[in-house]
């Protein structure tokens, strides 16, 4: 039996998505911005799922935004609702619940990493065969992919989204006799600051999986709004003279 990709997604609201770029960010061209990532995300995700042999799974929450969601990812996924009162709880149940199924292995991942790409989930699942746990960090000191070898519990029983939730992970890996393997490091759009890695990403063509996400920001602008990119150190493709 093959094993899972799973998406952990929201639904693309106003005002309850990428709350950390407002201001300067208006709350409507946030929410905007996020679907444009998850867009491409699932996108993305569907294709590596089918190249590495994984089902792809999106997660949603709230667990009412599943239909909506259910309409925009691509056919292959299939889609349920989180359960747990936070991060650390849902991303526990999906684990337990593809143990129940006997389904691994299991790669966990989010919906606003836009650059996280092929060679990234292949070199996951590369590490499984000696790690228990492999983790692809990010810059802001969690990590944008998780994968697991076997079932384990009680892995992400600490606090989440905190700048040392990818160690406080690697330590109850290893209290829980877990093999880590840490892999290339890669980022999140969290924050309007963070524009500046896709930028330069962008420069070394390594956000090509991302078109809807770069097509929003150079359409309104939002590279020189927020953080002040302006075209000369914009990445080359500039779709007109306003944009990067």
């Amino acid at each position: 039996m093959r094993g899972l990709l799973v998406v952990f997604a929201k639904a693309p609201r106003v005002g309850e998505v990428k709350t950390r770029m407002t201001p300067p960010l208006a709350p409507a061209e946030a929410a905007a911005l996020y679907a444009c990532m998850l867009d491409d995300v699932l996108e993305a995700s569907a294709a590596l799922a089918g190249e590495c042999g994984l089902e792809p799974v999106l997660a949603v929450h709230p667990a009412e935004a599943c239909a909506e969601l259910a309409r925009r990812a691509p056919r292959a996924f299939r889609v349920v609702a989180q359960h747990g009162r936070d991060l650390g709880a849902r991303m526990e149940w999906a684990v337990a619940e593809a143990a129940a199924g006997g389904i691994w292995p299991v790669v966990l991942r989010g919906s606003d990493s836009p650059t996280l790409a092929a060679p990234a989930l292949r070199a996951a699942l590369a590490a499984l065969a000696e790690a228990d746990l492999a983790l692809a960090p990010d810059r802001d000191g969690g990590y944008q992919l998780v994968a697991l070898r076997r079932p384990v519990r009680g892995l992400f029983e600490h606090p989440m989204s905190t700048p040392s939730v990818l160690e406080d992970t690697r330590a109850r890996a290893e209290a829980l006799g877990l093999r880590v393997r840490l892999l290339a490091p890669g980022f999140d759009l969290d924050t309007v600051e963070d524009l500046r890695w896709l930028a330069e990403a962008r420069r070394g063509g390594l956000a090509l999986g991302c078109p809807r996400t770069l097509a929003m920001l150079d359409d309104a602008d939002l590279w020189r709004h927020c953080c002040g990119i302006g075209d000369a150190t914009a990445a080359p493709g500039a779709r007109s003279a306003g944009t990067v």
